[in-house]
C-alpha cells in the first residue's frame, strides 16, 4: 500500500466512499426486491438467484460503511470486511448452483418476465457506473475492501448481461433451459470472485 493520505483527503474520501456505498445499499434493495419478486412469480432460477445477489451485495455495502465510518482501526475492519465480502459470494455460489441444477433436473419452464429484463438491463449501466466510482475513491483511501466491492459491482454487471441472454432467449425463443444454464454460468465467476476477497488479492494496484 502506498502512504495514507491527508487527513482531510482522508476524510473527504471517507464521506465519498459512504455516499457511493449508500447509493449501492438503495439500489441493491430496489434490484433485489424486484428481481426476486419477479423470478418467484415466473419461476426463474436466474432472476431469484440474481436478486439474491443483490441482497447480499447490500449486506456487503452495509459492511463496507462501517470500514467507511473513520480511520481508526482501519487494518481490523479492513481485513473482516474482505473476509465478509469472500463469504457472501461463496454462499451466493451455493446457493444459484443448488436451484440452477434442481430447474435443469426436474424440467422447470420459467414463464417470461419483462420486469426482469429491465432491471438487468438498469443493472448493465448502473453497475459499472459506481465500480468506476468506487476505485477512484478505494485510490484515494488504499482500501483493498473497498476495490473488492467495486469487483463485486463489476459482477453485479457481468451476472445482469448474463440473466438478460437468458431472460430474453427463453422471453423471444422459448428456451426454457436457457434460465437455469446462465445460472450456472454464474457460478465459477461468483466463487472466483469470494475466492480473490477472501484471500485479499484485491490490492490497490487495481484501483485505477
Amino acid at each position: 500500500m502506498t502512504a495514507p493520505p491527508p487527513p482531510a483527503a482522508a476524510a473527504r474520501a471517507l464521506r465519498a466512499g459512504r455516499r457511493l456505498e449508500y447509493l449501492t445499499l438503495a439500489w441493491n434493495v430496489l434490484e433485489g426486491v424486484v428481481a426476486v419478486g419477479a423470478g418467484v412469480l415466473a419461476g426463474s432460477t436466474a432472476l431469484v438467484g440474481f436478486g439474491a445477489d443483490s441482497f447480499i451485495e447490500s449486506v456487503s455495502g452495509a459492511v463496507l460503511l462501517w470500514r467507511l465510518q473513520d480511520r481508526e482501526g482501519h487494518e481490523r475492519r479492513e481485513a473482516a470486511a474482505l473476509k465478509l465480502v469472500g463469504v457472501s459470494f461463496f454462499l451466493l455460489a451455493a446457493y444459484v448452483a443448488f436451484e440452477a441444477a434442481r430447474s435443469l433436473l426436474q424440467h422447470e419452464p420459467p414463464q417470461r418476465s419483462w420486469p426482469g429484463i429491465v432491471i438487468a438491463a438498469l443493472a448493465m449501466v448502473v453497475m459499472p457506473w459506481l465500480a468506476r466510482r468506487k476505485r477512484a475513491v478505494a485510490g484515494r483511501l488504499n482500501s483493498r475492501a473497498l476495490v473488492a466491492d467495486s469487483h463485486q459491482s463489476d459482477l453485479c454487471a457481468w451476472l445482469s448481461a448474463i440473466l438478460l441472454a437468458g431472460l430474453l432467449l427463453n422471453a423471444l425463443l422459448g428456451w426454457w433451459w436457457a434460465d437455469p444454464v446462465a445460472a450456472l454460468v454464474m457460478v465459477p465467476i461468483i466463487a472466483h470472485e469470494g475466492r480473490e476477497a477472501w484471500e485479499g488479492e484485491e490490492g490497490c494496484e487495481s484501483c485505477s
